[in-house]
């Protein structure tokens, strides 16, 4: 017990130094940030999540050029709406990615709550959005690949993510040079992830999201089983039985949407593991769930070595 304790605190303190080192590229320059209604928030970190975002951007953790796979993926980290679990749920996955010569990005989306936004409910995909043009811009620069560039959403980061890959509409535009490149995923990994705000909801997500808006028309809007089309991309899926804060129906009905519109995908659900499963030290056959994620990167050519000149 002493041990893990141990391990804990210096997992605690390396990810304390990384968030103070990591470079953060804000989002949107000159002003030009949507969807703002001019009220001034700042920033709330406390415990180790984000609570408010006054300036949306991503941590980059870029993979050395001799290691590099050209392949990216956006990490949506959850946190129901409220907050963001960003250290546990990203930089914690973004180190396990990079070992694989994947590009990591962990995206710091404003929060529903917020009283800077106009239209509370498409602050967070807005940031999605302009997170995956931003990056599709850099290619070049980055040594990255502009159509292996996906998106892993987590809990309710699941719900920010796959509404980025049903949600054709961009709402991101704010006529600058970013504007004419794609904000849709080349793939996705959805852990755990909120997909409904039907009967199945997650409350905690639902009540955050949608607010007093709770008509049936915005219910299906952003009931993202609804809306899946050949628009969306493969999907990776992971959820554990025994997840008593987001039912496993989540991630049942999101498969069963897609494979009736015949988009490639790939569900995995565990007998344990709760909500939010681990990287390692899972219980039983759940324990085996990071293989089965990497296996499905290689059959999907996403870990594929590349020569950068």
């Amino acid at each position: 017990m002493m041990i893990k304790k141990v391990v804990l605190l210096l997992l605690c303190i390396q990810f304390s130094f990384l968030a103070k080192s990591q470079e953060f590229i804000p989002l949107w320059q000159n002003g030009k940030k949507p969807n703002y209604n001019g009220k001034k928030v700042t920033d709330s970190l406390f415990n180790e999540r984000i609570w408010r975002v006054a300036t949306p951007g991503i941590y980059a953790f870029l993979v050395p050029k001799a290691e590099n796979t050209g392949t990216s993926v956006l990490i949506v980290p959850g946190g129901g709406y409220e907050r963001l679990s960003y250290l546990y749920n990203g930089f914690n996955f973004a180190k396990w990615y990079n070992g694989l010569g994947i590009n990591v990005f962990v995206l710091i989306h404003r929060l529903p709550h917020q009283a800077d936004l106009v239209n509370k409910q498409i602050g967070p995909v807005q940031d999605a959005q302009r997170a995956m043009k931003l990056i599709r811009s850099k290619a070049a620069a980055w040594n990255i690949l502009p159509d292996k560039i996906g998106v892993m959403g987590i809990s309710a980061g699941g719900h920010v993510a796959s509404t980025l890959s049903t949600h054709v509409k961009d709402e991101s535009l704010v006529n600058d040079t970013l504007d004419k490149y794609s904000c849709r995923p080349d793939f996705m990994v959805l852990l755990s992830p909120v997909i409904t705000m039907g009967k199945l909801a997650h409350a905690g997500s639902k009540k955050n999201f949608l607010g007093a808006d709770t008509t049936a028309v915005n219910v299906e809007l952003f009931s993202n089983e609804l809306q899946v089309t050949s628009f969306t991309a493969p999907t990776f899926m992971v959820h554990a039985l025994n997840d008593s804060t987001v039912k496993v129906q989540n991630s049942l009905m999101f498969y069963e949407a897609l494979i009736s519109k015949k988009v490639n995908a790939s569900i995995h659900i565990f007998p344990q593991g709760g909500h939010g499963i681990r990287l390692d030290e899972n219980p039983g056959s759940t324990d085996l769930w990071m293989n089965l994620l990497e296996l499905w990167l290689k059959e999907m050519k996403l870990v594929t070595p590349v020569t950068f000149k």
